[in-house]
């Protein structure tokens, strides 16, 4: 126990990472306690929640997870509920899994889906994700300071604690609960990284990996089964690992596919392990429906760039920087800061060319990317005999970003 308390894990850099994660779900809880004051309904929110409690009681027959409007008190007293839940008995966009995670707090509450509830039921419906959101801050902190040190994990984090879009999307104000699907995308892509790193350690590969292997598979399923279409994220982390392991390509593959047969036994799972309904959910699922024609539309980049601001403001500015300082400076250019201006590349080229949803879910999964290489062009410049400059460019970046974004919410306060 005195061996895992050590200052290496518990330090002053620690310690201020978790400050920042304290002020991010003050933030949230925030957001949440003014979308119950408001008093306003959310139809989607309660058709998740209730389609998810249907699962959960196993009410999953061989058609797939088909969902058949309940009896109760609650669609009596609000009618207009019926359309919603009387919708498709497939999703194209998300598996089982997506809604099992929604409604998971019901478990402890039964009988809560009526209007009048709409405290309890708004606590419910967000608290899965301010978890979500949680994790994805200390792992978007741990990546970046292991990557490019304490300044670099601070300006990571500062960014994505006061991100307006990562905020709404954990507190589920006005936004899709999309953190659960970045949190397993970023996982996918950083831990599939970490393990082709580890393959020149000198020890049996498999059984020194199994951690990370299952926590590869984890990342997959959660991705994929919050969004179909975040597929691409496997055939992504294969050729992360392959070029990584050049000479260990048949121990990153066998790796691969392991983390691949564990994201695809946590799926059946989310179909109670019945075969037919995975296979014509699978069947209904859309993977890709890119339109080639937004890509040759003005107002799709116009859109792309207007969804960047309204994530985070400080991209509007950081970003430009730090792409100009990436081609314009050869030491920029290494690995740790390619790989995520990579990925985020591929996820904002998809979203271009699906401008509706899940568009905007690749949107979302590019953010925290980003904010990992502008992290990095970051700590590069502040090791330069710039870094007076430098230091003063990102702290005034960071304050008046996090000051915009606390202003943005005492507006929410007045209404």
């Amino acid at each position: 126990m005195g061996r895992f308390f050590t200052r290496e894990r518990f330090g002053r850099p620690q310690v201020l990472a978790a400050l920042l994660l304290l002020a991010f779900l003050a933030q949230c809880l925030w957001l949440v306690e003014r979308g119950w004051r408001s008093g306003a309904i959310n139809v989607e929110e309660i058709y998740r929640l209730e389609r998810g409690r249907v699962l959960w009681e196993r009410r999953v027959g061989a058609t797939g997870y088909m969902l058949t409007t309940p009896a109760g008190p609650e669609n009596e007293q609000d009618p207009s509920l019926r359309p919603a839940l009387a919708s498709s008995a497939y999703d194209a966009n998300h598996s089982p899994l997506w809604y099992l995670i929604a409604a998971a707090p019901l478990i402890l509450s039964r009988g809560l889906l009526e209007p009048g509830n709409i405290v309890e039921l708004h606590w419910l419906a967000a608290s899965p994700y301010l978890v979500f959101g949680l994790l994805l801050g200390a792992s978007l902190w741990y990546v970046s300071r292991r990557l490019f040190g304490n300044a670099g994990g601070y300006v990571a984090l500062t960014l994505y604690c006061f991100s307006p879009g990562i905020l709404r999307a954990s507190a589920v104000w006005s936004a899709e609960p999309e953190v659960g699907a970045a949190w397993g995308a970023f996982g996918a892509i950083f831990t599939a990284i970490a393990v082709a790193h580890t393959l020149y350690a000198p020890r049996e590969v498999i059984l020194w990996n199994w951690r990370r292997i299952v926590l590869l598979g984890l990342s997959l399923a959660l991705a994929v089964g919050s969004q179909f279409s975040l597929v691409i994220v496997i055939p992504a982390a294969l050729a992360f690992m392959l070029y990584l392991a050049p000479t260990r390509r048949l121990d990153a593959t066998t790796i691969w596919a392991v983390a691949c047969g564990i994201a695809l036994l946590l799926l059946y799972a989310s179909y109670f392990f019945q075969f037919r309904a995975l296979l014509r959910g699978i069947g209904h699922a859309s993977f890709f429906d890119i339109s080639f024609r937004a890509f040759a539309m003005p107002q799709a980049y116009h859109q792309i760039v207007t969804q960047l601001g309204q994530s985070s403001p400080a991209l509007i500015l950081g970003l430009p920087a730090a792409l100009i300082t990436y081609f314009a400076w050869p030491r920029a250019r290494y690995f740790g800061n390619t790989a995520p201006l990579l990925v985020a590349t591929l996820f904002l080229v998809l979203a271009l060319g699906t401008p509706h949803y899940p568009g905007l879910g690749f949107h979302f999964m590019a953010v925290p990317f980003l904010f990992v290489f502008v992290a990095g062009v970051t700590a590069d410049l502040l090791e330069t005999r710039h870094r007076p400059v430098a230091l003063a460019s990102i702290w005034g970046l960071l304050v008046a970003n996090a000051g915009w974004n606390l202003w943005e919410l005492a507006r929410v306060a007045r209404g």
